[in-house]
């Protein structure tokens, strides 16, 4: 017998105001709209469709103070993880954003109105607040606390809202499942008991034996329920993980499993996101949940520190237990046996038995390297999915990104880069000049720190796409804050593919050198006041902490920076490699 919702109703939005659809309809048409971000389409997805139930809207201010302090909602219903509206001063003021206004949002992909949201209030929040509480520390390492400093915007709306439409899928339909929709599938086949495992990342020959040793322990059938929204930056892109997914079903024992996607966009905080995901997997019908080592953890901190301990997650969950109603299956690490040619939780292996294992970081080297994965690991099936997307070293992508201050010689660098490229072949170069690239595309964005910001979020998200399709991508924006290289980075990282392989080089000339050097006057019109918001006179330049490589053209000429041992790239049997890190700072 399937779950009850979490708060006892399943929020169902869609089917609740279909009657009325198109009537809202008619009225957005005549509102004023927001085009919500990728997170907040994949928020608002969930809420629409009961996955977030009690949820119906995005919380205001007493229930995101409730949820940030005390992980319950102002009534007292448990709820993890703060689901916001995120917008600007200037959305506020253009679109009037007050109490009781009735704004349409807006699907990014094809500008399909999917909601109106009543506004109950308009609020601003604390990041340090909200990174510490949630996340468990104000790290930038931590993908989400990256996420809060270089893309949400510093206001909140929350109010209720009514559905026209759930957002459109074109890939995978047959495998995306409401919570209306997976429970009627439940209840058709009689799925009484449903273990719900969660995964962001490729599965293999332990995943599979986990959830079928939790399945049979407890009597139950298996929900495969990997996420498809957003994720780590560098994970494998959705796509290529479903195919691995349908391909593993196959090793399932016959009616044992189903697989379903959805659409959550991760905040990767670990014991509050585990609490949060059974929630999820309760209003989905699921009776079980796997909670496994590390749960929804996002790896090191800027110390090197884990964010979490390998169990906090399972001991939150355990201590809501009575409140989620949802039993939780902990699990420790899956280690394969040599000997015996089976994967084992840790914890019951024998002391001195030898075992085998190949950690995510290992494994993507192997994929991007093409080296061997052998198939104690994964099913050849898997691993032939995954070969798919990942082409040989010489086939993939990669962004080079040169930052410093006008006239640093970075434009040059990156000339010449395009010029030695093209010369070693193999793949095309696109050269993005942050100047040439704002004049043609971007004419419109001034020199405010929010529109520099803006301009290289489009330089980053094509260099992304560029990478993605094998392409070599060199960009020399000036990019004086550190929220915004970092923006690139993780952009390139996400969209990129197989291209996602980025370096940042730190053209680190002197302000003196380059003032002292240039011929059309422009640092001379920044002192006079003739340019305002001018990097180096007026905005400061933060220098990057952690640059591949740093150059410097007073030291170094040109060709030797192209040609020499401290050229970030070579080439050896077509394939490019970081030669070392060199400082000249």
């Amino acid at each position: 017998m399937a779950s009850t919702p979490h708060g006892g109703i399943l929020k169902d939005l869609v089917a609740r105001d279909e009657p009325i659809s198109g009537q809202l309809r008619d009225e957005a048409a005549k509102l004023k709209d927001i085009v919500l971000t990728e997170r907040q389409l994949c928020d608002l997805e969930l809420i629409i469709n009961g996955g977030f139930s009690p949820l119906e809207g995005f919380m205001d201010e007493a229930d995101y103070t409730s949820v940030v302090d005390t992980l319950r909602l102002s009534d007292g219903t448990l709820f993890a993880m703060p689901v916001t509206l995120d917008v600007s001063s200037a959305d506020i003021e253009r679109l009037s954003i007050v109490p009781g206004a009735r704004i349409v949002l807006r699907d990014p992909r094809d500008d399909e109105a999917l909601a109106i949201i009543t506004v109950d209030d308009v609020y601003t929040y604390d990041r340090v607040k909200e990174s510490i509480h949630v996340f468990g520390a104000d790290d930038p390492a931590h993908p989400s606390v990256a996420y809060l400093r270089n893309r949400v915007k510093p206001f909140y709306v929350g109010g209720r809202v009514q559905a026209i439409q759930a957002p459109s899928h074109f890939d995978y339909v047959a495998l995306r499942y409401t919570p209306t929709e997976l429970r009627a599938h439940f209840k058709k086949l009689a799925w009484r008991r449903v273990v719900a495992f969660q995964t962001r990342n490729p599965m293999h020959r332990a995943h599979r034996e986990l959830t079928v040793r939790a399945a049979r322990q407890r009597q139950a059938n298996v929900l495969i329920h990997p996420v498809v929204g957003l994720t780590k930056p560098g994970d494998v892109d959705h796509y290529t993980r479903v195919r691995v997914y349908e391909a593993i079903m196959a090793k399932y024992p016959n009616g044992m499993g189903h697989l379903a996607l959805l659409p959550l966009a991760m905040r990767m905080a670990g014991p509050r996101e585990a609490v949060w995901h059974a929630i999820i997997r309760k209003n989905f019908g699921a009776t079980h949940f796997i909670v496994g080592r590390d749960h929804a953890g996002p790896g090191k901190n800027t110390q090197g520190k884990d964010f979490y301990g390998p169990y906090d997650a399972q001991e939150l969950v355990e201590k809501y237990k009575d409140e989620l109603e949802i039993e939780m299956v902990p699990f420790q690490q899956m280690t394969y046996l040599p000997s015996t040619d089976e994967y084992q939780p840790v914890d019951e292996i024998p002391a001195g038995a030898q075992t085998l294992d190949i950690s995510g970081t290992e494994l993507r080297r192997r994929l991007k390297t093409g080296s061997h994965i052998p198939d104690w690991f994964s099913y050849e099936a898997v691993v032939t999915r995954l070969r798919e997307s990942y082409p040989p070293r010489n086939k993939q992508g990669f962004v080079l990104c040169l930052t410093g201050f006008y006239n640093s010689g970075k434009d040059i660098i990156a000339k010449a880069l395009q010029v030695a490229l093209n010369e070693q072949g193999g793949r095309s170069v696109s050269l993005l000049l942050g100047e040439t690239v704002r004049d043609d595309v971007n004419a419109k964005l001034g020199f405010t720190p929010d529109e520099r910001h803006e301009n290289l979020q489009r330089i980053s998200f094509v260099a992304g796409e560029l990478a993605r399709a094998g392409a070599a991508v060199i960009a020399s924006p000036i990019a004086p804050e550190e929220r915004s290289r970092a923006l690139v980075k993780d952009t390139v990282l996400q969209n990129g593919g197989a291209g996602g392989n980025f370096f940042l080089i730190h053209v680190a000339t002197p302000l003196e050198h380059c003032e002292s050097t240039d011929r059309r006057g422009i640092y001379a019109q920044a002192r006079r006041g003739e340019i305002r918001g001018f990097v180096g006179i007026d905005t400061e330049y933060e220098v990057p902490k952690k640059a591949d490589l740093v150059v410097d053209v007073t030291t170094q000429s040109i060709p030797s920076i192209v040609h020499s041992e401290s050229i970030l790239i070579f080439h050896l049997d077509g394939a490019y490699h970081v030669l070392r890190y060199r400082s000249l700072a």
